[in-house]
């Protein structure tokens, strides 16, 4: 028999947490409701007859829980119960449903609604007023707006900005798109409501948060070193180099030094970098164990990384920095870009600038997200972006990760890495991402093609060096 939950004593220690909950379930139901007493620990329901999605998405409203349900799930809930406990409640709502409530330490709970089993719970449910499922919120930053500028505009950006009563923070490539920061969320939407008529301009877009995606942890022991790589070799002409799209990068602690650029900034100085690995630090020592994989017996790869820091002095960045840290990456000179980061919310800049580079012959790699979903996560979901999932050398996905149908290709989920004489654990869709732009980086340098035909390789599942392969690396 399936479990209907991970614990009864689980379901209902949570109530303590719940919050009070009123509204209508259904058009033309006013009388359904549905009730969490959080005092009391107690929850009451009365129905007449709702589909299941909508009512797990006032579960989710009320508690605060990530929402999980295995899609193509079809259920009517009809059911009217007073005073029963958070576990009772369920089992009232979800009927013959399997689900189960898994405690998270420092964050909410996760509830997955399944028939098959709890691996097939991946749909994201979110409060309704959201209005979209996925990974997160994908709400843009309020007070901002990025806009782009036809060509030929009579009016200067610096013009129109004080028009609208706004300041420019940003911008892409000297013209490509502006960042623009009001006073309110109001002055910003009336400001979208007027540019939205306006001929000098080509696109309003919003900007959205994209938080650090760090997942990083030390290790007590470690065998040591499990790579190496010779020098890079040949000129500047023959070398593929790799655009780190990240937090900032501490060379010298990896052992790596030869294969790094002169890192470029985009969000201002970097943070105090301390004695512990980066985000992007932890990225780069990935890609160059990608990179290991291609490198053939005898001969080095002409391979360098760029680091670009697009978070600053900032714990998270935005979607208008990772599109200008990717200006900055080509302009530089990179033809891989490596995206291990991202979110929900979909950027219209960051999508044509993405675009435009793939059209040039660009490769594009991102993480797939570490929520086990099937909604979009983006950059990596944008077609011209590899999309690179976590899961082991049997093509078995990690429990963590995204599972949509927009993701290419599976790599491994976790990487090793030393830094000042210590080793650490990263794991996550990050890691994969790396490993998959270090690959294709190594896979061009070694072989003389375009990374084009490599990328063409790679969606194609690499006849010469796999994923799968990839995936047997620690």
């Amino acid at each position: 028999m399936k479990p209907r939950s991970l614990s009864a004593n689980r379901c209902t220690c949570f109530g303590l947490c719940l919050g009070v909950w009123f509204s209508s379930l259904s058009p033309g139901s006013a009388a359904d409701a549905l009730i969490w007493h959080t005092r009391e620990n107690r929850v009451e329901a009365r129905i007449e007859s709702s589909d299941l999605p909508k009512v797990l998405q006032r579960i989710a409203a009320a508690t605060g829980w990530q929402v999980f349900l295995e899609p193509g799930t079809q259920y009517k809930v009809s059911t009217k119960f007073t005073n029963l406990s958070v576990g009772e409640a369920l089992r009232h709502l979800l009927g013959n449903l399997s689900y189960a409530l898994l405690p998270q330490t420092n964050a909410p709970s996760k509830l997955f609604v399944y028939q098959n089993s709890l691996q097939d719970a991946t749909q994201r449910i979110l409060p309704p007023e959201t209005g979209k499922s996925g990974a997160n919120s994908g709400k843009p930053i309020p007070n901002e707006l990025v806009l782009s500028l036809k060509p030929g505009a009579k009016e200067s950006i610096e013009d129109l900005a004080k028009r609208l009563g706004a300041k420019i923070t940003g911008r892409i490539d000297g013209g490509k798109a502006y960042r623009l920061k009001f006073a309110d969320e109001a002055a910003a939407q009336a400001a979208r409501d007027e540019l939205a008529s306006d001929p000098d301009v080509a696109e309003i877009d919003s900007n959205y948060p994209v938080e650090n995606p760090s997942r990083l942890e030390g290790l007590s022991l470690s065998s040591g070193p499990s790579f190496s790589l010779k020098p890079p070799a040949g000129g500047d002409k023959s070398r593929v180099i790799v655009g780190l799209i990240d937090t900032a990068v501490q060379p010298q602690g990896t052992g790596f030094g030869d294969f790094f650029l002169p890192s470029l900034q985009v969000a201002g100085e970097a943070a105090a970098l301390g004695e512990t690995p980066t985000h992007g630090t932890s990225m780069a020592e990935t890609v160059l164990r990608g990179v290991s994989l291609a490198q053939q017996e005898g001969n080095g790869l002409n391979v360098r990384i760029l680091p670009v820091d697009v978070y600053g002095q900032y714990p998270g960045t935005t979607t208008f920095d990772v599109a200008s840290g990717i200006v900055a990456a080509i302009n530089a000179g990179a033809t891989v870009i490596n995206l291990s980061l991202g979110g929900d919310g979909e950027s219209t800049i960051l999508h044509q600038i993405i675009q435009e580079g793939h059209d040039k012959g660009i490769v594009f790699v991102g993480a797939a997200g570490n929520e086990p979903v099937t909604s979009p996560f983006y950059p990596a979901a944008y077609p011209e972006v590899i999309a690179v999932t976590a899961g082991d050398k049997k093509g078995n996905l990690a429990s963590y990760a995204n599972r949509g149908d927009f993701v290419d290709v599976i790599a491994p989920g976790t990487s090793v890495i030393y830094f000042g004489n210590e080793a650490y654990l990263v794991s996550g869709t990050s890691a994969s991402s790396a490993y998959i732009s270090g690959l294709a980086a190594g896979l061009a340098s070694g072989s003389g093609k375009s990374v084009s035909d490599v990328e063409a390789k790679i969606r194609a599942g690499m006849p010469v060096v796999t994923p799968k392969k990839a995936a047997s690396a620690p």
